[in-house]
């Protein structure tokens, strides 16, 4: 039952739209009107014509987030619509006027549970627009995990006076870190179970969304995962095929259906992509759905890049591929290791019946099949070494390893590469009495933007202020990485905070120039109809007694002042400033 700071759930409408009726493309002027084709890519924006709900899962986890304490489990395997869904729950969160938070796991440092629990209250706590205080409430004499209980409860549940929505997702990046999962989750299942002794801990609504079953040794009673209410996304119906080929426009019968799903069944991204195709019905895809089966399991396929990024992850697991290379090969479900497995169920390449695999899709039947016996063709003849081919082997070698350090969408260093090169500058400049500057950047409101325009214009947005940064930056030996979603920094070696200064209003006006429209009119509008972005800077002299990792806390203090002081400005520490001049 709902507490007394819920909406009435009868009184709280779930539009999530209906997958038996053809809506109609607001731009249209008559319903014969079709949308232009969307490339899938990430998830459905929530404006999209193309999001196909599958009924009763979004009216129950809709309802389910008005449930005090609440645990809501969403799994799937990758590129099933996790994450779309997500959003569209998130979302109606939002209409009821609830807080809500998204914390992304790819992004977890899982080396130590300390640091990792203090990055997640940072997390959650600058999610909820509130100045990170972990300080005053982390005790060193008590264990993490009470430390973090106690942050929630008496500083991010008592600042709130409504109940807040704390998405978990891509929680099965915390299962390559057994050492912190046994903790973490545990957390998670004591803190549904508070809710119902502490009406504080009922303002919490955990949102928990993986994609693998748990394998790492923990106590059914301590466990997150068989409390709350599980939802486990499907792939598409027959009829659910059907509505989004009538939504791309296509001229389709039930006939075409089978034969689509007889090569990759209702896999919601695989089908998107080739309605995708057949709707735009250019000369390089030719409209023609039996050429796109039959080129379906080949390197010049629609479905290269999803069949690649698969064939790169058994590359590097050896094991996982041979037990996938024996499912290939038999003509029955077969037995074998479990943790194997879960992995390849969570890759979304085989279906686990009781303790038996099967290959999930003939797509990949038919394309490893063809890997695997070249593999093998390979190994009984393998390529002359020339040294020709060993100087082409090492500069691969060399752009995978670059690869390996940026950001995919931004071609920015990402986060870990960035911590890396702080520490080795840290080290250097404690040895010369140097300073060192950080520059922190946040797009003011940046979840609203993605409500209104859409992910795709998201991403461009961000690229073109990774451009910013990238142009407006000459100083020697600086790293500018995407340090989170829509966060940016950047390192300034020799460089004093006052110059920081200078550079980041030069920075925080050129973005402004951008231009970049934000129509916000729904949300009540905001100062300025343009992206703006906050920035926090932050300088100081390393030595080797201090961390580097005081540099960027005191820089985000810094951003977040900006953020309280109404955005679109600069503002710098008051902990680490100093003038350079004034160094002995």
């Amino acid at each position: 039952m709902p507490d007394s700071q819920s909406p009435d759930p009868a009184s709280s409408k779930i539009i999530v739209g209906d997958a038996n009726k053809m809506p109609t493309h607001p731009l249209s002027n008559s319903s014969s009107s079709q949308p232009p084709p969307e490339y899938p890519n990430g998830p459905v924006p929530l404006d999209s014509l193309f999001y196909i709900p599958r009924p009763p899962l979004e009216e129950q986890a809709c309802n389910e987030i008005l449930k005090p304490g609440c645990v809501l489990r969403i799994k799937a395997p990758k590129d099933m619509g996790k994450s779309s869904l997500l959003n569209r729950v998130l979302a109606h969160a939002e209409s009821l006027g609830y807080h809500r938070v998204n914390v992304n796991f790819q992004q977890i440092d899982g080396n130590d549970l300390n640091k990792f629990l203090r990055g997640f209250c940072t997390q959650v706590s600058r999610g909820l627009n509130l100045k990170p205080n972990l300080d005053e409430y982390w005790d060193k004499d008590v264990g993490s995990k009470v430390n973090c209980t106690c942050y929630f409860q008496w500083y991010l549940l008592e600042h709130l006076d409504r109940p807040v929505v704390v998405a978990l997702n891509e929680v099965n990046h915390l299962f390559e870190y057994p050492q912190i999962a046994v903790e973490f989750l545990p957390l998670l299942r004591s803190w549904h179970e508070e809710a119902k002794q502490l009406n504080i801990w009922r303002k919490l609504r955990l949102v928990v969304v993986y994609s693998t079953e748990v394998y790492v040794p923990l106590n059914i009673n301590q466990s997150p995962f068989n409390v709350g209410l599980p939802l486990n996304i499907r792939e598409f119906t027959p009829q659910q095929v059907e509505t989004l080929a009538h939504l791309h426009g296509l001229d389709w019968h039930e006939d075409r259906t089978k034969d689509l799903m007889a090569l990759v069944g209702g896999h919601p991204l695989l089908t998107r992509l080739a309605f995708y195709h057949l709707a735009r019905g250019s000369s390089l895809d030719s409209g023609n759905l039996e050429q796109i089966l039959e080129e379906s399991a080949t390197e010049g396929g629609i479905y290269r890049d999803h069949l690649r990024r698969h064939r790169l992850v058994l590359k590097n697991d050896r094991e996982l591929s041979r037990a996938f290379e024996r499912a290939i090969a038999a003509d029955r479900p077969i037995v074998i290791n479990s943790i194997l497995a879960y992995k390849l169920e969570s890759l979304g390449l085989v279906t686990l019946k009781g303790d038996k695999i099967s290959v999930r899709y003939e797509l990949y039947r038919r394309y490893f099949q063809q890997q695997f016996l070249q593999d093998e063709r390979d190994r009984a003849n393998p390529p002359e070494i020339t040294s020709d081919r060993l100087v082409d082997l090492e500069q691969q070698n060399q752009k995978l390893q670059q690869l390996r350090n940026l950001d995919e969408l931004t071609g920015l260093l990402n986060r870990r590469s960035f911590e890396e090169q702080l520490e080795e500058q840290w080290q250097q400049l404690a040895q010369t009495g140097m300073p060192l500057s950080i520059i922190v950047c946040n797009l003011d409101c940046f979840k609203i933007f993605n409500d209104v325009h859409g992910l795709t214009d998201g991403d461009n947005c961000l690229q073109l202020i990774a451009g910013v940064f990238e142009a407006g930056i000459d100083i020697p030996t600086t790293a500018i990485a995407r340090y989170g979603g829509d966060e940016f920094i950047a390192l300034l070696p020799q460089t004093d905070g006052n110059t920081a200064s200078i550079l980041a209003e030069k920075l925080r006006r050129q973005i402004e120039m951008l231009g970049i429209p934000i129509n916000a009119e729904k949300y009540g509008g905001f100062a300025k109809d343009i992206v703006t972005v906050s920035l926090g800077v932050a300088s100081t002299i390393p030595n080797q007694e201090t961390a580097a990792s005081v540099l960027i806390e005191a820089a985000g203090e810094a951003l977040y002042q900006s953020k309280r002081n109404g955005r679109d400005r600069i503002s710098m520490s008051a902990t680490l400033n100093f003038r350079f001049d004034d160094r002995e």
